[in-house]
């Protein structure tokens, strides 16, 4: 029998990063673990961004993935926010590139598409989804159930045959 694929997803951002990790058994998926990263706002950024690559860390060595997913950046209206954005993911990628974990990027409605069918569905629509596949009890926080989402859109391509395309970083 083949070892599961154990996918983590972020969903990132400097004060409440999303980490969800997801085993996929056949058709079966697990949810091992979700929680958001929260940072608190006092923190100055290098700090920020030092207690969250402590973190993933942590997660990733514990839970040993197989591969990893991000959410495509997206058109930030702030340059400030979006260059926050980029710090955080450059964390995450970092630390997944350090263990040698695969690192694929889905676009918004890719995940949305892969989690319920339809790429315009509404965040409501996906945590519910996201909680049915999994067979967790909503409300899932927010920045979990995004990290989880994007696993599970990862987990999606890479055991079957949907027509699903990452960009691989």
């Amino acid at each position: 029998m083949r070892p599961p694929h154990i996918a983590i997803g972020f969903d990132t951002s400097l004060r409440s990063t999303g980490i969800g990790v997801v085993a996929a058994e056949g058709n079966t998926r697990r949810a091992l673990h979700y929680a958001p990263v929260r940072i608190p706002a006092a923190k100055p950024m290098a700090a920020a961004l030092a207690m969250l690559d402590a973190e993933v860390g942590r997660v990733l060595d514990a839970y040993a993935p197989t591969e990893a997913a991000l959410e495509g950046v997206f058109c930030a209206k702030n340059a400030r926010t979006a260059m926050i954005l980029c710090h955080a993911r450059g964390v995450v990628v970092a630390a997944c590139a350090k263990r040698g974990i695969p690192i694929c990027e889905y676009s918004p409605a890719e995940v949305k598409r892969a989690v319920t069918g339809v790429g315009s569905a509404e965040k409501a629509q996906v945590q519910a989804m996201v909680a049915r596949i999994l067979g967790l009890e909503p409300p899932i926080q927010n920045d979990a159930a995004d990290a989880l989402a994007i696993a599970l859109a990862h987990l999606n391509r890479v055991t079957s045959l949907l027509p699903l395309q990452p960009k691989i970083l």
